[in-house]
């Protein structure tokens, strides 16, 4: 059976978690395109539906991923074109995306200290502070898993990690990388009792990036976009370090400076630093 109504009730569903609200009321989001449908199927997220528009399905490799989920006993939803057109955030759609169910990690499922070897396999993970931006915070995500990080810890009034810009800017990372949301004052109990150094980034910080020690794993702090990290997680830290700007650009986009720092951390573990 193929959906033909842009008024089912399943489409206007789907349809709806382009909105932050719906997400949060049901625990979904939806990823478009082959890629992000096939990371989705790859790592085993809990795929409430893969949604298939035949007619649009080019790819051997979204085939490939249709006939995966098969075998998974993932139910598939066939839709005419016209149906996942509505559904679709693309120009020229590839006619395949999944309805997946979100995947939020507690502080203490993330790992116990510095002798737990889950930890020590990882650099550690990015603290992200009131930022705005969706497309950074994908990403980041992103960022965290070409460098080897194990995720993203989320304070104040940051982005929905399941926004589709911060999906499809973590190219599938969503999938692998820990994703936790927690309190300034949770965020402190935690690192006390996992005794992992917190690292913060300041344009204002006298120390040269590149001059501080990195033992991971680590906390690096990032603040948002606007005005930095607060003076209340700067204080939590146990160092604030620089990211010198050699030109009238007063700061680096966030994902950017993610990278620097994470990379640095890689560095040291490689010797290379």
């Amino acid at each position: 059976m193929v959906i033909s109504s842009t008024q089912n009730p399943r489409i206007k569903t789907i349809r709806a978690l382009s909105q932050r609200k719906k997400r949060q009321e049901t625990g979904l989001f939806f990823a478009e395109g082959i890629r992000l449908a096939g990371e989705a199927v790859q790592t085993g997220a809990d795929i409430v539906a893969l949604v298939v528009a035949p007619e649009l399905l080019r790819s051997d490799f979204g085939r490939d991923v249709v006939d995966r989920a098969v075998a998974d006993d993932v139910e598939i939803l066939n839709v005419s074109a016209d149906v996942f057109q509505t559904l679709s955030m693309k120009d020229g759609p590839r006619g395949i995306g999944a309805v997946v169910r979100q995947k939020w990690t507690a502080l203490d499922d993330a790992g116990v200290g510095r002798d737990d070897s889950t930890v020590n396999d990882s650099l550690g993970w990015v603290i992200l502070e009131d930022v705005g931006s969706p497309g950074n915070l994908g990403s980041v995500l992103r960022t965290c898993d070409a460098a080897g990080a194990s995720g993203v810890i989320l304070l104040g009034d940051t982005a929905d990690p399941y926004d589709p810009e911060a999906v499809r800017g973590s190219m599938g990372a969503v999938f692998s990388q820990q994703v936790m949301r927690t309190s300034l004052e949770g965020l402190v109990q935690w690192k006390q009792r996992i005794d992992i150094p917190m690292i913060g980034t300041s344009d204002a910080a006298p120390i040269h990036y590149r001059k501080a020690d990195y033992a991971p794993p680590v906390l690096l702090c990032l603040g948002g976009e606007q005005h930095g990290l607060s003076d209340e997680l700067m204080d939590a830290c146990d160092i604030v370090v620089q990211i010198p700007m050699a030109g009238r650009a007063d700061s680096l986009n966030l994902a950017v400076a993610a990278g620097v720092m994470l990379y640095e951390v890689l560095g040291r573990v490689r010797g290379v630093g």
